[in-house]
């Protein structure tokens, strides 16, 4: 037996093959069968983002300025403050299909998914957009679809020297002290996953700097869950809630629990 398709059919669209209608039983036993291939996949995409964080890191020895909202800033003055940035290139410039209304549907599309940038904040990561359209456009843009992101003007060579002069893409970025390294870059299809907080984390040199990663020793790390915070009461003390450490110790020991008897 198959699930009728009919009533969602345009008129000449041939009939959709769909899969069988089963019992709940069936179902389950479906499902359990695939959740071996995700929970293998999980772990591939775990040791994935294991050895991106062995990737060596480039020097970047040119300067590079950027327009903000307060004027001439460096590709450092990104950072701000932080010890990791996501530069994520996005076209919205003359010549761009949508100018001066709208940027790149595409990039829009990645724009529209960003999660609050509150939580990568929270560890030491900063996002930032960039393009070559000025800052009054970029400010008007960003009012009109309602984006938060920090979104910089590029003014020099820096697209065409990291790979996003004729593409979008994301390069990652780590400093140490004065210094700036280029640690990983993605772009095509590999934009896709982009948008979410642990996917930002996973293309960075830190990761999520959360005890069950595999990272290089003396890498900052801490209690999964305990660093959670509603994107508002992010502070400035670095300490984690004692009262939600309790709550998520407890529902993290009753998961693991619940795990070896299943």
């Amino acid at each position: 037996m198959t699930a009728s398709a009919g009533n969602g059919r345009k008129s000449g669209q041939p009939a959709m093959h769909t899969p069988p209608v089963v019992s709940p039983q069936a179902w389950e036993a479906a499902r359990e069968k695939l959740l071996v291939k995700e929970k293998a996949q999980t772990r591939a995409r775990d040791a994935l983002a294991a050895e991106r964080r062995r990737m060596p890191w480039m020097a970047v020895e040119k300067t590079y300025a950027f327009e903000g909202p307060d004027g001439k800033v460096s590709l450092l003055d990104l950072f701000n403050g932080r010890r990791q940035l996501i530069v994520y290139r996005a076209f919205f410039e003359p010549g761009v299909f949508g100018w001066p209304d709208h940027a790149c549907r595409g990039c829009s599309l990645v724009a529209d998914q960003v999660a609050h940038v509150a939580h990568l904040n929270a560890r030491d990561t900063t996002l930032v957009f960039v393009s070559r359209a000025p800052q009054a456009d970029i400010t008007r843009l960003k009012a009109r679809m309602d984006w938060e992101i920090p979104w910089f003007t590029i003014t020099d060579s820096f697209d065409a020297d990291f790979g996003v002069d004729e593409w979008h893409g994301h390069n990652v970025f780590i400093r140490d002290g004065d210094r700036v390294f280029r640690t990983y870059f993605i772009d095509n299809r590999g934009d896709e996953q982009m948008g979410g907080t642990w996917n930002y984390l996973d293309i960075t040199p830190l990761g999520r700097q959360e005890v069950w990663e595999d990272s290089p020793e003396g890498y900052p790390q801490t209690p999964a869950y305990n660093w959670w915070n509603w994107h508002d009461s992010y502070g400035s003390d670095a300490a984690a809630d004692k009262k939600w450490v309790e709550v998520s110790d407890a529902g993290e020991a009753a998961f693991r629990e619940a795990s070896t008897k299943a």
